[in-house]
């Protein structure tokens, strides 16, 4: 899934995988952000307010140490002159902790530590990019790790107002091509077509996960060259049903509510725009936690151990569980891939 949803663990090791850039100095933030992010009071109207005079609009970046998505996000796509530059005349940019302590103030007032903040705000993933209008309101979300190119979309997304006038998924989909192998990948564990997902009259005997991909989709070629290969993936998908829906696809199905709708229509409704996204529903067919961003193997194993488990359910923190489990995993001899 080489550029997909990115979950980022507070593990303290460092990443080598890509040289610091000249661009980037330490700072007292998670992670080495660019010298052009804004510093301010964390008060998050007065910052939506200073945007607006300055013709802008709000970003906010949630970060963590040891987090290789967070590296990725800043030494290769802020570290790509035009992405930077088209970042810096759009938006202000501003870093929070999600395990700091310093005081936040939301947009309604209320205060709370940078940590609190990210739980509010259920921060699963790091890094993850809020963009506000301005007034206040959230216009746009990424829950994880884009590349470059899907990047610059979301940034023309937000800074050309088109919020309004097209959900993000159709936008995506039009301004962010890339080279892929323009085909569907098929996996001996997906359940097969005609497709009924109906748990409202009776439950699953297992958690169900659903996969949204598309033809060209070069993280979806990866999922299933990297992450569906690899043996800690493999060992954990046939605690689940696994179905796989084309995102825009016009295939009818019967969805885990009982109601029959197209691919296309639950996608939608689901406001799945990123693919690869796995959306995970319990036995009753409730969501239980979805996968929206590029993943590395490691963190897919985790993804799905951490909702088979059932560890969901008494620790909301995906990012803690995560940790977590790579600390046992390294107690008992193993080694942790990260990236």
């Amino acid at each position: 899934m080489r550029y997909l949803l990115l979950i980022a663990l507070a593990f303290t090791q460092t990443y080598a995988a890509h040289p610091a850039s000249e661009s980037l100095k330490p700072s007292p933030h998670a992670i080495d952000i660019p010298s052009w992010f804004d510093e301010t009071f964390l008060d998050f109207r007065e910052d939506v307010r200073d945007a607006a005079k300055a013709g802008k609009r709000l970003l906010l970046y949630f970060g963590q140490d040891g987090c290789p998505y967070c590296r990725e996000l800043m030494h290769v796509n802020f570290g790509d002159k035009t992405l930077a530059d088209k970042t810096q005349r759009h938006f202000s940019a501003v870093a929070v902790n999600v395990w700091g302590d310093r005081e936040v103030t939301w947009t309604d007032g209320r205060t709370l530590s940078e940590k609190a903040f990210a739980a509010l705000l259920k921060v699963q993933f790091t890094p993850t990019l809020l963009f506000f209008d301005e007034k206040g309101a959230v216009v746009l979300r990424l829950n994880g790790y884009y590349p470059p190119h899907q990047l610059h979309a979301a940034l023309d997304y937000v800074s050309g107002r088109h919020e309004g006038k097209t959900a993000f998924a159709d936008y995506l989909a039009r301004h962010a091509r890339e080279p892929a192998s323009g085909k569907l990948h098929d996996q001996p564990f997906f359940l097969k077509p005609p497709l009924d997902l109906d748990r409202s009259r009776r439950p699953g005997t297992r958690p169900l996960a659903v996969l949204f991909e598309q033809k060209e989709c070069a993280t979806c070629d990866e999922l299933h060259r990297q992450g569906f290969a690899h043996p800690d993936v493999r060992a954990l998908v046939p605690k689940f049903d696994v179905a796989r829906l084309e995102l825009f696809g016009k295939e009818r199905l019967v969805i885990p509510q009982g109601k029959s709708l197209t691919a296309e229509q639950w996608g939608r409704e689901l406001r799945v725009a990123y693919t690869p996204t796995l959306v995970f529903f319990d036995e009753k067919g409730v969501e239980s936690f979805r996968v929206e961003a590029y993943l590395r193997p490691f963190h897919l194993a985790s993804a799905l151990d951490y909702v088979a488990s059932g560890t969901y359910r008494k620790e909301e923190s995906f990012q803690r569980y995560t940790q977590r489990r790579a600390e046992t995993i390294r107690a008992a001899g193993g080694t942790v891939d990260l990236w």
